[in-house]
């Protein structure tokens, strides 16, 4: 199919949409759109409870005003029907829901408790599967995989069908670093609901961390056209915007960033990326306010991080502190709700604290079975600041080689390469990060040209090895390696001693088809809103 017939295609796609929207009957007559009045106007547009129940219910992005909507009607139900066990499923999962939209876990134990009053009153996952299904999104929302898994995959084995439980495994599995679980996962949710809005963004997640991103991209292009409110749009816009920011395209990014900005004024996520391309831009004024501006909104603590970082490579070491700190209250307040964040706690203290503190977070997480790229890579980089660089390399290599194309992942192993005089691969790796992404940290990125620059020019000659150093990464786990796909290794495998397994072979894109999409260009932000665009 042509362009100008794609384009056909989507035009009159937009049209059916906009005419059953309108409450319009409409046929095809001999290719021709005739629009033909209903005399009945149907059922009446679902109201804020209704939006938000449906969306709750699979997984997709609603907005603040209809959950807290949802939680006003559920909460007075209740008070007169106290042995509902449904409207208490649904309740827990709208706190789950607000909690992630206001930044304020406090709602995760009210979640808990709701979600486990349904499940007193009608016990099981076979008889009740939405309140098993709510517990796995609370754990994921805690950032405890593990428990999102034993939740998930109990509700699956009752009920293999429902659809909605495959997306909340898929973030488990990411989590716990086992990819081809949530490959396989994606392809069975494909197979069961294709075109679902909720389906195209969770399989462009899948898909860029696999490093796909033509494809990743692809997926988010649809989910934008197929979204059906104000909400999924936006979460679209803001997935097409981090793959934009990802392949080092901060003005493409802030495109998108604006256009979903337009479209939902209170999306704090692509405000915080706004942020981020615009320090990229050089236009740090106009990132630290909004940096601010999402930080007054929704305190996470990441969003301090940086924009403390920001303030640090100004030289503003005193601003700088106040975001760390705020960084150590919101963490410490997460921890009191159940909340993990020794992710982000450890990365904050391998470049601005205590790296061996740093190590022991992370080694306990490794333990707990959450070996995710972003940990692998965050455990290599503390034991490098520890001054471990030979016992972080094998984490370093784990997190570059498993597909998804991370600039901080490329500069972390080329300096742990260059501090053990590996000085061909860390210039590639120091080479690679700039290349991905030239200006992927306003604090980082000035030290990868430095390194770069410190390693100097190749020899004359080029280098004397043309197939590498020699070293031979497994495609498989050692017998004595802890295994990526593994959650339950033991507790007295230590990650600092024990080398962390080889990733297995990338499979190809997970899709029903087993086979691997064909790359398409990266598409555009829509027409319609790129009038948002202030870059």
């Amino acid at each position: 199919m042509n362009a100008k017939n794609t384009m056909n295609t989507q035009h009159m796609r937009h049209i059916k949409r906009a005419a059953l929207a309108a409450g319009v009957g409409a046929v095809l007559v001999a290719g021709v759109l005739v629009f033909v009045p209903d005399g009945d106007q149907g059922p009446p547009e679902p109201g804020p409870e209704a939006r938000a129940r449906a969306a709750v219910g699979a997984g997709s992005p609603a907005s603040l005003p209809d959950v807290a909507a949802l939680i006003r009607d559920r909460e007075a139900w209740l008070r007169k029907n106290p042995e509902d066990a449904e409207s208490w499923a649904v309740l827990g999962a709208a706190y789950v829901e607000r909690g992630g939209l206001r930044a304020d876990t406090a709602y995760y134990p009210k979640a808990e408790q709701a979600l486990r009053r349904s499940l007193k009153v009608t016990p099981g996952e076979r008889r009740n599967p939405a309140a098993t299904a709510g517990l796995a999104s609370l754990a994921n929302a805690r950032h405890d995989y593990a428990a999102a898994r034993k939740w998930g995959e109990a509700v699956r084995k009752a009920d293999p069908a429902r659809w909605a439980t495959y997306p909340v495994l898929i973030e488990a599995y990411s989590g716990l670093g086992d990819y081809p679980a949530a490959g396989k996962a994606l392809d069975k949710l494909r197979a069961l609901r294709p075109d679902n809005p909720r389906v195209l963004s969770v399989s462009s997640a899948v898909y860029r961390d696999r490093g796909w991103r033509e494809d990743a991209a692809a997926k988010a292009d649809e989910a934008f056209t197929e979204a059906g409110t104000p909400a999924e749009k936006a979460g679209a816009l803001h997935a097409l915007a981090g793959l934009a920011w990802d392949r080092g395209e901060p003005k493409e990014a802030l495109r998108y960033y604006d256009a979903a900005l337009k479209i939902s004024r209170d999306h704090h996520q692509s405000l915080a990326g706004r942020a981020r391309a615009l320090a990229a831009l050089d236009r740090a004024d106009e990132a630290g306010q909004d940096y601010q501006a999402a930080i007054a909104e929704r305190p996470l603590p990441e969003y301090a991080l940086e924009l403390g970082e920001l303030y640090e490579s100004q030289g503003l070491d005193g601003d700088a502190r106040s975001q760390y700190a705020l960084l150590r209250d919101r963490t410490a307040r997460a921890r009191v709700d159940g909340v993990n964040e020794e992710l982000l706690l450890a990365r904050f203290e391998s470049d601005h604290g205590n790296p061996r503190a740093a190590v022991e977070r992370l080694e306990a997480e490794w333990r707990r079975g959450h070996r995710s790229m972003q940990m692998s890579d965050a455990l290599g980089w503390a034991l490098f600041k520890a001054g471990e660089p030979a016992k972080a390399l094998p984490y370093a290599k784990r997190a570059t080689e498993q597909g998804m194309r991370s600039a901080l992942f490329s500069y972390h192993r080329g300096e742990i390469e260059r501090a053990l005089e590996m000085d061909s691969p860390a210039r590639r790796h120091l080479e690679e990060a700039l290349r991905t992404n030239p200006r992927f940290s306003p604090l980082l990125a000035p030290k990868a040209r430095a390194a770069l620059d410190a390693l100097g020019e190749l020899p004359d000659g080029g280098p004397k090895d043309m197939h590498g150093n020699g070293e031979y990464t497994p495609l498989s786990p050692a017998p004595s390696a802890p295994s990526s796909a593994s959650s339950s290794a033991s507790s007295s495998s230590s990650p600092s001693s024990v080398a962390p397994s080889a990733p297995a072979t990338p499979s190809a894109v997970p899709s029903a088809s087993g086979t691997p999409s064909k790359p398409v260009s990266t598409p555009t932000p829509p027409v319609s809103t790129q009038s948002a665009a202030r870059n």
